[in-house]
C-alpha cells in the first residue's frame, strides 16, 4: 500500500509564546510517522497565521526557511478560528491525501495522530479526536461544555460528543466540505453531515504549554450561539411557542379580570400593570433580537463575501525572493494576485 501524503494543519493567532515548542513537537511527530512508514516523506506541517499581531508569522517564516517540512499560510487579516481551519484545509488538499487539524497550544494529544492515520489507512475518511474525560476542566467549563453538546442534540444537531476541531479528514472529505458555501461555517456540525465512513480516537486533553487561551467565556458563548443559530431554527419555534403560551395566559387572565369586574371587586393596581408591561416588553425584545440574528445571517450569506484572503502562501507558492529580516518582520508578500501578474 502506498503511504499517504499527510498534512498537519495548525491555525495560529498570537501564538508567539508557544509556537517554537509547537513547531519542534509537530515536526518531530511527523518525522516519527515517516519513519514508521505511516505517511509519505512528502508530508508537511502547515501553520496558518490568522492575522496575528505578534511575532507568530515571523516564527513560521523562519521555521519554513530552516525546515522543508514546515510551511506557512498568512491570511490578510483575522477571520476567526473556523475560517483559518478552512483556509488550511482548502490550500493543502490538492497536495495531500489526508489532513489533520490541531490547535497550536497542543492541548490535544499529538500522539493520537498515529492512531488517526492508522484508521485512515483502514479506510476511514473522517477520524474524530474525542476527549476521553473532562477532569482537567473547571466545574463551570465542564458543565457548560457538556450542556452545549446535550442542547445541540435536543435541537436536532448531531455533534460528536466531546469533539472539538481535532480531526483527520481525507482529501475526498475536504473536497466535499468545500461544497458547503455558507458564510457561517460551524465545522463541528458540518463535518458529520458529509456522511462518509468515520470513526473516533479517544485521548486525554493536556494543559496549555504556554500563552493564554484564545477562547475566553465571551468568545465561547458567542461560538455556541453561532453554532445553534447556524444549524437549527428551533429557537425561532421556541419564541413562537412562548408567544402562543403568552396569548393563552392573557386569555385566562382576561376572563379572570372580567369576572372580577362583573362582581364589582376590581381595584386599581399599579404593580401588576407595570409588571405585565415589562414582562411582555422583554419577551418582545428577546423575540425581535432572535429573529434579527437569523435575518443577519441571511444578510451575510447574500453578500457572498470570501471567508478569507490569503496574503502569503508558502505551501503552494515558492518562498519569497526577499528573505525575512530575522530581527524584524520585513518580508515581501507573495500573493495569488502578484503571482498571476508575474506569470503574465
Amino acid at each position: 500500500m502506498n503511504t499517504p501524503i499527510f498534512t498537519i494543519i495548525v491555525p495560529c493567532y498570537n501564538e508567539e509564546a508557544v509556537l517554537e515548542v509547537t513547531i519542534d513537537q509537530l515536526t518531530a511527530k511527523l518525522s516519527e510517522l515517516i519513519k514508521q512508514n505511516l505517511v509519505s516523506d512528502k508530508s508537511k506541517v502547515l501553520f496558518v497565521d490568522d492575522g496575528s499581531k505578534d511575532r507568530t508569522w515571523h516564527l513560521i517564516y523562519k521555521a519554513s526557511l530552516n525546515d522543508e517540512m514546515v510551511k506557512g499560510l498568512k491570511l490578510s487579516r483575522n477571520v476567526g478560528h473556523q475560517n483559518a481551519l478552512l483556509a488550511g484545509l482548502f490550500s493543502a488538499k490538492e497536495a495531500s491525501d489526508c489532513m489533520v487539524t490541531i490547535d497550536a497550544d497542543l492541548q490535544d494529544d499529538i500522539h493520537a495522530i498515529n492512531e488517526m492515520v492508522k484508521k485512515y489507512n483502514e479506510g476511514y475518511e473522517v477520524v474524530y479526536g474525542v476527549r476521553s474525560s473532562r477532569e482537567s476542566d473547571t466545574f463551570f467549563k465542564r458543565f457548560t461544555a457538556e450542556g452545549f453538546y446535550k442542547l445541540m442534540d435536543k435541537l436536532g444537531v448531531k455533534l460528536v460528543f466531546n469533539h472539538a476541531d481535532f480531526r483527520l479528514m481525507s482529501k475526498r472529505a475536504v473536497e466535499e466540505l468545500e461544497q458547503f458555501a455558507e458564510s457561517n461555517m460551524f465545522l463541528r456540525g458540518i463535518v458529520p453531515l458529509i456522511g462518509f465512513n468515520s470513526t473516533s480516537v479517544c485521548y486525554e486533553r493536556r494543559e496549555r504549554l504556554a500563552g493564554e487561551t484564545k477562547y475566553p467565556l465571551k468568545k465561547m458563548l458567542a461560538f455556541a450561539f453561532d453554532g445553534i443559530t447556524s444549524f437549527s431554527v428551533t429557537p425561532i419555534r421556541f419564541v413562537m411557542l412562548i408567544g402562543c403560551l403568552s396569548f393563552l395566559i392573557s386569555l385566562v387572565f382576561g376572563l379572570y379580570f372580567l369576572t372580577l369586574k362583573f362582581f364589582g371587586n376590581t381595584e386599581l393596581g399599579w404593580t401588576s400593570l407595570i409588571t405585565s408591561i415589562w414582562l411582555i416588553g422583554g419577551l418582545q425584545l428577546i423575540a425581535l433580537g432572535l429573529v434579527g440574528e437569523y435575518i443577519g445571517k441571511i444578510y451575510k450569506e447574500t453578500k457572498r463575501r470570501p471567508k478569507y484572503i490569503i496574503d502569503v502562501d508558502l505551501f503552494n507558492l515558492p518562498v519569497s525572493r526577499k528573505l525575512i529580516n530575522m530581527e524584524g518582520a520585513d518580508y515581501e508578500p507573495i500573493s495569488e494576485t502578484r503571482k498571476l501578474s508575474e506569470n503574465n
